[in-house]
């Protein structure tokens, strides 16, 4: 507070700093000793005001306009506009969460009309009023995400989420506001709270019904999944690898790894032959149904696809450790697919002498020591097995590295 309070002043003249305001996640990571990536402000002042200031009015369709500035030092500086000072109070309490519902004046005085102090020191997530959720049906997934982050709901506020029915407040909900909590919940200290209290609460189906059929699968024989259902299965490989990667990608990657079990014809069960295989396509769709980047879509249909050979690493003939690494640097997985391996099964091993593939797949023709001028003279159709043989032959030459992914 002591660096951001005296900068915003610089920004906005001295007539008017009784009426802006510091609000929101801004407040709440101060009074945590925390890094905000973003200043979130109210001001009591007129759009042509706020605009003569150099911020630019941002409009949007899910939540109120704001004015957006962006300071190299600061980040993104975001005002909400109210009419007057006394509409500050309304403002808080239409908030989420009382510990987002605490501001500071210009002054340096703490605001908090609805106890949010309190809350953060206990760690707990409050609503600030009866309407919270029907006000804006996406903070039902923003509370799973702060639970995902350590904190927890009070039973009045989870009863609140209980006594609705919300699929026709999701309907109109755009799929990316969604995403984005998913994302979010994915970097947090326990990220799979998200997904166990979407389950438990019985909430968001229509988003994500893959992950409200998994209770109702089988990950696989017992002698092989002995924690029984799938669902228990992807919560499990998504901790392991959350105890030893904060990389959002690998876990959600960790979770939705088996997702070609979801396509198993159930006469099949226990056991979900090709659901490799099944899982590349299901992937590509999965990722482009939740509006998620192609580095996504891609990084998830490769796990999917290599996840069930990695795990019989120790097993594989150089030319199809090769092809694997291959495949896992065109899908971006480089650094993923041993984790989701290593934390797929208790007791699975490290994949030893996975960096040595990895660089043999990625050498050239030079490197592999290779006559350009031999390979040229060479038969198309002949070149890729002489490649594949020069890899082989680079890939015994390398001492492979022992590697230890922090699984038991």
């Amino acid at each position: 507070m002591s660096v951001i309070i005296p900068f915003l002043k610089t920004i906005f003249p001295p007539s008017l700093h009784d009426q802006v305001f510091l609000v929101g996640g801004t407040v709440r990571d101060l009074l945590l000793g925390r890094d905000s990536r973003d200043t979130d402000l109210v001001a009591a002042l007129s759009p042509e005001e706020i605009l003569v200031l150099g911020f630019r009015r941002v409009e949007a369709s899910s939540s109120a306009t704001i004015y957006f500035k962006h300071h190299p030092d600061f980040g993104n500086i975001e005002v909400t506009r109210i009419n007057t000072v006394d509409d500050l109070a309304g403002d808080l309490f239409r908030r989420d969460f009382t510990i987002n519902a605490m501001a500071y004046d210009m002054n340096g005085c703490h605001l908090d009309p609805l106890g949010g102090r309190e809350d953060l020191h206990a760690g707990l997530l409050r609503a600030c009023s009866q309407q919270s959720f029907t006000g804006d049906p996406l903070r039902v997934f923003r509370a799973f995400r702060f639970e995902a982050d350590g904190w927890r709901m009070t039973p009045e506020t989870a009863a609140l989420i209980r006594r609705e029915e919300w699929a026709s407040a999701f309907s109109g909900m755009p799929i990316e506001r969604f995403s984005s909590e998913l994302l979010k919940a994915l970097a947090g200290k326990s990220p799979e709270k998200f997904f166990q209290r979407m389950i438990e609460f019985n909430v968001g189906a229509e988003f994500l019904p893959e992950l409200f059929r998994m209770p109702q699968i089988p990950a696989g024989p017992l002698q092989h999944h002995p924690e029984g259902d799938l669902f228990t299965h992807s919560i499990q490989v998504l901790q392991r690898v959350a105890t030893v990667s904060a990389d959002q990608l690998a876990r959600f990657c960790a979770l939705f790894h088996d997702l070609g079990k979801l396509a198993t014809d159930p006469a099949r069960y226990p056991k979900h032959h090709g659901h490799d295989i099944s899982g590349f396509a299901m992937a590509v769709d999965f990722c482009t149904r939740l509006h998620l980047s192609t580095e996504y879509r891609n990084a998830l249909a490769w796990t999917s696809a290599l996840h069930g050979k990695a795990n019989l690493w120790e097993t594989l003939r150089d030319a199809t450790k090769i092809s694997m690494a291959e495949q896992a640097i065109k899908g971006g997985i480089v650094q993923i697919l041993p984790l989701v391996a290593a934390a797929d099964k208790t007791g699975n091993q490290p994949m030893d002498g996975w960096d040595a593939a990895v660089r043999v797949a990625g050498m050239n023709t030079v490197e592999l020591g290779i006559d350009r001028e031999k390979l040229e003279a060479m038969p198309i159709g002949k070149r890729p097995a002489y490649m594949l043989q020069k890899r082989i032959e680079a890939l015994k030459g390398l001492e492979p590295p022992r590697q230890n992914h922090g699984f038991s």
